[in-house]
């Protein structure tokens, strides 16, 4: 069994009307992620709006949901700040959280002995275990395999990586390099399929938050050889996939229309992301019923 489960989502950050922090409706949204197919949570990762919410708010829904659910919580409290970086972990602990998120420092464009540097720094503050979270898309610099190699193979605590950088290669030739016991999360929900092939043992997902008893049969087929199945559902979640994410639409807009219009009251990004295009809740609600209609098919 992996460290935190194999299908964990990196949680929206629900905000009212007003655009303040919802802690109520975090704590409703944690409870029914927790009960519809979600082996763990990530809070306050990019899904999260993290580079949005001050530290009292990350400390306040932290604390929620770490006392909401009984699922391994991992709370995202890096930045581009190595400082500030590591109060937050330092804080977090404190706090009874399973683990860290560490992501690579964005806007800085460190080199690669700056990038090495922060997270050991952010690793060496807790106790608890880290995941390295390579997202370059976002943070305009790639964290290289040797590295990544270095961190899992010196540092103690950093156990895991949340693979975002999309290029599944480089990803095994890692993976080959790594102690046995280092685990590789997809974070790119399109990938995990190919991760699995290389020794990943789940994802930290975005179309999870609807779809994470999918993502869980998919990921059980591969694990028990029958790779016809895993395509299967794949092909399945391949609309979620193209729906979560993209340059008109990015990562979390979709995620917060899909939820709300689910039932949920999440409110709107915050900007710079800002509000969703007119017309985005329809297709939310397409690709929803999409989803349902398949499910019942594999009911019979």
């Amino acid at each position: 069994m992996a460290l935190f489960g194999q299908v964990l989502t990196a949680m929206i950050t629900p905000f009212d009307d007003n655009g303040a922090l919802n802690i109520d409706e975090a704590v409703r949204l944690a409870k029914w992620l927790q009960d519809n197919g979600n082996d763990g949570l990530v809070v306050s990762g990019t899904t999260g709006e993290s580079s949005t919410l001050t530290d009292q708010e990350k400390l306040d829904l932290w604390d929620a949901v770490i006392k909401a659910v009984t699922i391994p919580v991992i709370a995202g409290s890096g930045s581009n700040d190595t400082a500030h970086s590591v109060h937050l972990t330092k804080e977090v602990t404190k706090m009874g959280a399973a683990g860290i998120l560490a992501v690579g420092p964005y806007y800085n464009r460190p080199p690669q002995s700056g990038l090495e540097a922060h997270i050991t720094a952010m690793a060496n503050a807790t106790s608890l275990p880290v995941v390295v979270y390579d997202i370059p898309v976002r943070t305009g610099r790639k964290i290289n395999t040797d590295t990544l190699a270095r961190l899992a193979n010196n540092v103690k605590n950093i156990k895991a990586l949340k693979d975002a950088a999309g290029n599944p290669a480089e990803t095994a030739n890692l993976m080959a390099q790594v102690p046995k016991d280092f685990e590789l999360y997809s974070g790119d929900d399109g990938l995990t399929l190919a991760f699995l092939a290389y020794g990943g043992v789940g994802v930290i997902g975005v179309a999870t938050h609807w779809s994470a008893p999918e993502h869980q049969l998919m990921i059980n087929a591969f694990k028990n050889g029958d790779v016809a199945t895993a395509r299967a559902m794949n092909d399945i979640l391949l609309e979620s996939y193209a729906f979560e994410t993209g340059d008109a639409n990015p990562n979390p807009i979709p995620s917060k229309v899909m939820m709300n219009t689910l039932g949920f009251s999440v409110g709107e990004c915050r900007l710079p992301m800002g509000p969703p295009p007119a017309g985005l809740d329809n297709r939310a609600r397409q690709v929803h019923a999409n989803l349902e209609k398949a499910r019942a098919g594999l009911r019979g």
